[in-house]
This record gives C-alpha cells, structure tokens and sequence, in this order.
C-alpha cells in the first residue's frame, strides 16, 4: 500500500541565488506526480523574490514565478508570500499598494500575501514540511 503525505513547501531562497528555489518547484512537481498533496508553498525571507512579476530572467533562464503560476493553475496549489518579508523587499499586491499609497503592485496572479500563521497552520495540517535554501 502506497502511502499519501501531505507536505508544505518553504522557500527561503530567491530566484537567482542559489538552486534552491527550482529545486523546491521541481519537489512541488514530484510530490504531485507521485500522488501526494501540497497543503501549501510558504515563500519566506529572499523567498518572496519568486512572488515578484516584474524580474525579468534571460530568455535562456527558466522563469520560476511563471513556472509557480502554472503549478497553481495546474492543481489549485496555495502559493503564499510572507507578508512582512515581501513588503521590506518591495513586493505587494493591489490591496497593499493602495494601502501604502504605492503607484503600482507586483505580485503575480496566483500569489497571495498572508502572515506567518499561515506558516505555523500549514506545519501543524501537514505530514511533511520541507525548507528549501533555509539558512544555517
């Protein structure tokens, strides 16, 4: 008998800082290929740089923020972007931008901006969190 995990991703890294953030979509891929369910990808610290739409990679480079949306569309995969983190790194959604009198927003469709209990709620709902680039 073949067991169903339910796991939360946690992306710590940016996109182009190091593999860890095309390694946590290509687990997120996995995980689902396999059978298993994703309760829900928390993009925290530099993390939230893969919630950001307006990065532009080379045309040769993978566009991981396009490559998350998909996923998303794909298999309704809850993508949540640290609130706090985000805004200090200069991402936020429509609701924020008016809020803060910003001219524009950021945040890709299929990104939501939420607090950290979402964080603590997907640990407690799930069999398996995995962190991917977390600092020592």
């Amino acid at each position: 008998m073949i067991m169903r995990l339910k796991y939360t991703i946690v992306v710590h890294a940016g996109p182009f800082t190091s593999e860890a953030s095309q390694t946590a979509l290509r687990f997120t891929q996995a995980c689902i290929d396999a059978g298993h369910s994703i309760y829900r990808v928390f993009f925290y610290q530099d993390g939230v740089l893969n919630g950001n739409q307006l990065l532009t990679p080379p045309q040769d480079e993978e566009n991981l923020h396009s490559r998350w949306q998909y996923l998303q569309r794909a298999h309704n995969l809850e993508l949540v972007v640290c609130i706090a983190a985000a805004a200090r790194r200069g991402i936020i959604d429509e609701s924020e931008a008016n809020r803060h009198n910003k001219p524009m927003h950021n945040l890709p469709d299929g990104f939501v901006l939420s607090g950290l209990g979402q964080l603590v709620e997907a640990t407690a709902m799930s069999d398996r969190v995995i962190n991917f680039g977390a600092s020592d």
